[in-house]
């Protein structure tokens, strides 16, 4: 895991354990309720603030859960005492850039590494600069561009970056992955099962794909869509409070357009229900 003392700050080692992003979300909440604006980097001309309103919270989506969505079964459910666990997985280093960070972080295994080069492009970002508060702070810490007024920012405005860092990453990655690059970084992750497996029984074990109910942020947490069955799912535990305009609703059908070999066939069996051996009356 690692830490950052300021917005645009290249991730350091940490020795105080996981970034506890319950207390990040709070403190922007609070932030948000006094109405501080700013919407990218503040104009410090004369020692004066002239940023403009903050648009929108960062807070983890409420997902209002349809009872007609099949929930994973219990038992695929992670035990949430894996607390002793590193939230990094692979190799850390002084290094290591904060996208690979970010992407590294248990229960971030659902996104791909978006390249500098796209990033970068100012065609791609187009209009997520009204959508993310501290916009030009948020892209520079992505980009691990040392900012120059990052030393003038309390504690809870760096706070505010970094999850406003998440918020944008999470948009431009939506739009990456429906690119030819971002695609065969999705196929990685799909071939090897990072997505998981359906669980409906007669898709026997089809691996599935990330897709959100909304295009529209905050609106629906992530689920995945099985190409067998044709339905969504609830992830695991650890993805559940992933924003699903993160992965959009789009992407999991350009994907198996895109690599039309994957699109398996439909399941041929269905579940039959029973009372002592005989089949149910349909009225």
């Amino acid at each position: 895991m690692y830490s950052r003392g300021g917005a645009g700050s290249k991730p350091e080692p940490s020795t105080g354990g996981a970034v506890d992003r319950k207390r990040i979300n709070d403190a922007l909440d609070k932030h948000l309720e006094r109405s501080s604006p700013s919407t990218s980097r503040p104009n410090l001309i004369n020692g004066k603030d002239k940023s403009t309103a903050l648009i929108g919270k960062l807070q983890p989506p409420s997902d209002q859960r349809d009872s007609s969505l099949t929930k994973i079964n219990g038992s695929d459910e992670e035990s949430e005492t894996d607390s002793e666990e590193s939230d990094v997985s692979g190799s850390e280093g002084e290094d290591t850039s904060w996208i690979s960070w970010f992407c590294n972080l248990r229960g971030n295994e659902f996104f791909c590494e978006v390249d500098d080069d796209y990033i970068q492009d100012d065609f791609n970002l187009c209009g997520l600069s009204g959508q993310v508060p501290y916009y030009d702070y948020a892209l520079d810490l992505i980009l691990d561009v040392e900012s120059s007024h990052g030393d003038m920012l309390t504690e809870e405005q760096n706070e505010l970056v970094e999850s406003a860092a998440e918020m944008l990453y999470g948009l431009i990655h939506s739009r990456y992955i429906l690119t030819g690059k971002g695609m065969a970084a999705m196929l990685d992750k799909y071939k090897n099962y990072d997505f998981g497996r359906c669980p409906r029984v007669y898709c026997c074990g089809q691996p599935c794909i990330p897709v959100g109910q909304s295009d529209i942020p905050r609106s629906s947490t992530v689920k995945i869509y099985c190409p067998r069955c044709e339905d969504i799912y609830y992830p695991r535990s650890k993805y559940q409070d992933i924003d699903g305009a993160y992965f959009g609703t789009t992407f999991p059908h350009l994907f198996l357009m895109t690599y039309g070999n994957l699109k398996p066939q439909k399941p041929s069996q269905s579940y039959v229900p029973r009372v002592f051996g005989f089949k149910l009356h349909k009225p």
